[in-house]
């Protein structure tokens, strides 16, 4: 397969979804028609590269640009991992480190930033300074509690800048995980971005016990009510010992794959995203720089967030020197990417081999 080609395909055919359902909202439908030429552009810079240089850049990056957090969820892998703690010491970019990254990262074909946490509006001077970045589409994982008026007008004046609002399915099984009261505010959240007529979504952790009920024609109408075009399902990762089996299995991973083609068929105005989605298709998984990696709070370059191992800064040594790493370059020498597993996050199942890697130096 050619891997480079599937996902610039992929991602033209989400934009493609993202126009039809902004049809009705002439500025919305005006920035869908710019990011496909923006998505162009990335992909030609990226062979250019390939090209001269022998370096395969993803298209995707994901980045934790936060360590606050206003929530203290149920099962949180950055609370888990230290990503987001009260009591952490690790350095953070400033806004103007993020910038720098993010424009290097455009210059280089980079399409997609995924910005996380912690709670990525914590951190609304970096949201500030990155949203000039105009080349990179920029998804923004909230839990929705902090959109309000202020944000609401951010998001409108900054298209690039798209909120996905955290849900883990209906209000019982949210709050649960999240707190008494969340779902609503999260609701509320929605309802404002909706009357500005934004464009956003919500992404929900999915396991072996809510699966059915996210992925059911009757939730997903209601979240279209709502005003939501994009679903992001995350496998859930088993960070809590005694939670095992709430992660997929490969029966669980074609399960879904197969329902989500269904529900594309169904609802050809919205889209449906998961992640990290079935790897065998992919010939292993996409972390480590395959299809994106993850950059931490401090710029540490690493193979995804689920596997908190770095070698390399990426605010400080340069994306071309992240892709580079000897960490990242071990792991796709090594086939890790093709390790089996039971469902989620390969790296995480494997973190034994990986935490070798890095022993190694």
């Amino acid at each position: 397969m050619d891997l480079q080609k599937f996902m610039a395909e992929n991602l033209r055919g989400l934009v493609a979804t993202a126009y039809k359902s902004v049809l009705t909202n002439p500025r919305e439908a005006r920035f869908a028609l710019q990011l496909q030429k923006i998505l162009a552009k990335g992909e030609r810079r990226r062979k250019e590269i390939q090209k001269k240089e022998g370096l395969e850049v993803p298209p995707f990056l994901i980045a934790s640009i936060a360590t606050e957090c206003n929530l203290k969820c149920k099962g949180c892998y950055a609370r888990k991992i230290g990503i987001a703690s009260e009591e952490s010491t690790k350095p953070t970019l400033t806004a103007d480190e993020w910038h720098n990254l993010f424009a290097e990262a455009a210059g280089m074909g980079f399409n997609v930033a995924l910005l996380a946490g912690g709670e990525p509006l914590t951190r609304r001077d970096v949201l500030e300074r990155v949203a000039t970045v105009k080349d990179i589409l920029f998804p923004v994982f909230t839990n929705g509690t902090m959109i309000g008026a202020v944000y609401t007008q951010f998001f409108k004046k900054n298209l690039n800048m798209v909120p996905v609002i955290s849900l883990e399915g209906d209000a019982g099984t949210t709050d649960t995980r999240r707190g008494h009261g969340v779902y609503e505010r999260a609701l509320k959240g929605m309802e404002m971005l909706h009357s500005e007529g934004l464009f956003f979504g919500t992404s929900i952790t999915v396991t072996t016990e809510n699966k059915a009920l996210v992925t059911s024609k009757e939730y997903i109408e209601s979240l279209r009510a709502l005003g939501c075009k994009m679903i992001f399902y995350v496998e859930y990762v088993p960070i809590d010992e005694g939670t095992e089996h709430l992660a997929f299995g490969d029966e669980d991973v074609q399960w879904m794959e197969r329902t989500l083609e269904e529900r594309r068929t169904e609802y050809t105005d919205l889209i449906f995203v998961s992640f990290p989605g079935d790897e065998k298709l992919l010939d292993g998984c996409m972390a480590a720089g395959r299809g994106f990696f993850h950059i931490g709070p401090d710029g540490a370059a690493e193979p995804c967030p689920f596997s908190p191992h770095s070698d390399t800064n990426a605010a400080h040594d340069g994306l071309r020197a992240a892709l580079r790493s000897p960490l990242f370059t071990k792991i796709r020498d090594a086939r890790a990417l093709g390790w089996d597993h039971t469902g989620g996050c390969t790296l995480y199942e494997h973190r034994s081999e990986v935490d070798a890697m890095m022993a190694e130096g």
